[in-house]
């Protein structure tokens, strides 16, 4: 379906005038491109509707065959053929291709028409139809629809209490009742529907929809007690599990939750509800990253779950490195010495295009790392020169509102943003190579190693998202983080190091690190109580040794 909603297009009137004028002058096809388009605009304006009955009227099928069904079909064009599949008496065709309409654009008020709110329309569809339209409206909906967005399914919502006034006793289309009324925020009508649906035929579904009004009213034990009878149901819906799990971690009771998650994994180790929730409840735990690693794992593994989770990007929402910059430190980079910088040769300007591709990527935040790393590719076709030239020349800070937000709060904190994506970059350069003695590898470790430069924390964290999406180099990765943490928290001792604790919070996004690795980073990062003064010496002790840099063997 094509969309409909371009602003470069002709207000509502004027594509009405112009299909006047091509039914004047009998040229029915053109005119019905004008009222698809003015359908498009206003879905609900009466005169539009008029011109749409009066084209229905010229034609002899009752214009239905003016809008037929492709591959493509402009949404307008799908909604002229409901309007008038409904007029030719055929409106549970027509509801369903509105119910597409809204699917496709959700924001639009598709079904706010006449015949769509009638009492009539209940009383022909019949119960069962009725319910599987409510279905297919939950499924086009997010959960729950924003506030700004409700009043384009108040015509479905209107449908709903029609056919429940008309069919009060059918349990299906009570529970799907349900479900539309909770999204729209009409919570104590949606359990009263619920629990309607629920006396009049117990069932899985019912005690889940049940469950879910009662949890959105707040009542969290009732809403519990449904989502368990729903087990009782079927004991191998282990979607059902995941939802008690996750009301009860959201309600502080989150023992109760991981033992409901081990029940749903020893049924079924693969089911990806349980999965992701389960590697979400385990985090929250302990705040070990190896959970959301074993995760991010999973989700590579297994491209076709059941449907989209957003575990991982709500652990990582927020949180230093694995979802967003840390603060700028007061200074760039961390000597681990007093020697003077040598003299290195200055990379070119980038060109144009490079900069112009960065202006667009370059942002604060990300979901994830592996999310950070797939929307770094748009920097991958640029050559090395462009890649390092980004670094010492950074672009202009972006005339967007991103851009105006960066240069009011801090102007350096742009110039760290690019160097994060331009490290990103680096990881898609001749991704051909093997990692060990790539080029990729090559330049991130020395910017990454590098005491007196600028952009170390930035090739740090390319690395260490390398580490996330390629298991086979994570104790590498690993290794180079410990050698430069081992080495910060070394100057630490003699000397504030500004950068100290934003390494310390990338240690700990570091898949794979060394227990004594974690240790000094939570330290470091005021994560752990004070400890004794030989505590931290025992461990850069044992941190210190030297250790070459260079990659593992092959």
């Amino acid at each position: 379906m094509a969309e409909g909603t371009d602003d470069r297009a002709l207000p509502a009137t004027e594509e009405l005038a112009l299909a006047r004028r091509a039914l004047d002058s009998g040229e029915l096809a053109h005119a019905a491109e004008h009222v698809a388009a003015a359908l498009a605009r206003a879905p609900t304006l009466p005169e539009v509707h008029e011109a749409l009955a009066h084209l229905a009227a010229a034609s002899g099928d009752g214009g239905v065959g003016l809008f037929p069904l492709q591959h493509h079909t402009f949404v307008g064009a799908v909604v002229a053929r409901a309007h008038l599949l409904a007029a030719a008496g055929r409106p549970g065709e027509g509801l369903d291709l509105l119910v597409a309409a809204t699917a496709h654009v959700p924001r639009a008020d598709w079904a706010g028409v006449p015949w769509v709110t009638s009492p009539e329309l209940a009383e022909r569809l019949g119960p069962d139809a009725a319910a599987r339209v409510l279905m297919q409206v939950c499924a086009a909906a997010p959960d729950p629809v924003p506030p700004s967005d409700r009043a384009a399914l108040a015509a479905y919502l209107t449908f709903a209490r029609n056919a429940v006034t008309v069919h009060p006793e059918h349990g299906l289309l009570l529970g799907t009742a349900s479900a539309l009324a909770r999204r729209v925020g009409e919570v104590p009508l949606a359990v009263r529907w619920a629990s309607r649906s629920v006396r009049a035929t117990p069932s899985k579904m019912g005690e889940v929809w049940l469950g879910y009004a009662l949890r959105s009213a707040g009542r969290t034990r009732e809403a519990l007690a449904a989502l368990r009878r729903a087990v009782d149901h079927d004991p191998d819906d282990l979607a059902v599990y995941a939802d008690i799990a996750g009301t009860l971690a959201d309600h502080g009771r989150l023992a109760e939750a991981l033992t409901w998650i081990e029940r749903a994994l020893a049924r079924n180790p693969s089911f990806d509800c349980a999965v992701h929730t389960a590697h979400r409840l385990r985090f929250q735990r302990d705040g070990e990253v190896r959970h959301l690693v074993g995760l991010a794992d999973f989700i590579r593994d297994h491209p076709d779950d059941s449907h989209e989770h957003s575990d991982l990007a709500e652990c990582c929402r927020g949180r230093p490195w694995l979802g967003q910059l840390t603060p700028v430190p007061p200074a760039a980079g961390s000597p681990d010495d007093t020697e003077p910088e040598p003299v290195r040769p200055t990379p070119p300007p980038p060109s144009a295009e490079a900069a112009r591709r960065l202006r667009e990527l370059a942002h604060p935040a990300w979901p994830h790392p592996p999310a950070a790393y797939d929307a770094a590719v748009g920097l991958a076709t640029l050559d090395l020169p462009d890649l390092l030239g980004l670094l010492v020349h950074p672009p202009d800070t972006p005339q967007s509102a991103l851009g105006q937000v960066l240069a009011g709060q801090d102007p350096a904190l742009w110039v760290r943003c690019v160097q994060v994506w331009v490290c990103l970059g680096l990881l898609h350069h001749r991704t051909d190579e093997h990692w060990s003695g790539s080029t990729r590898r090559r330049v991130l470790v020395e910017l990454a190693l590098d005491p007196a430069g600028e952009a170390g924390e930035a090739a740090l964290f390319a690395l260490v998202t390398a580490a996330w999406v390629d298991p086979s180099v994570r104790s590498d990765v690993a290794q180079v983080v410990a050698e430069r943490l081992a080495a910060v928290a070394g100057t630490a001792r003699e000397r504030p190091v500004p950068a100290a604790t934003s390494l310390a919070h990338l240690a700990l996004a570091t898949p794979e690190l060394d227990r004594d690795t974690v240790t000094l980073a939570q330290e470091l990062a005021g994560l752990r109580g004070r400890r004794r003064r030989h505590r931290l010496r025992r461990l850069l002790g044992r941190l210190l040794r030297p250790r070459l840099p260079g990659p593992p063997p092959p």
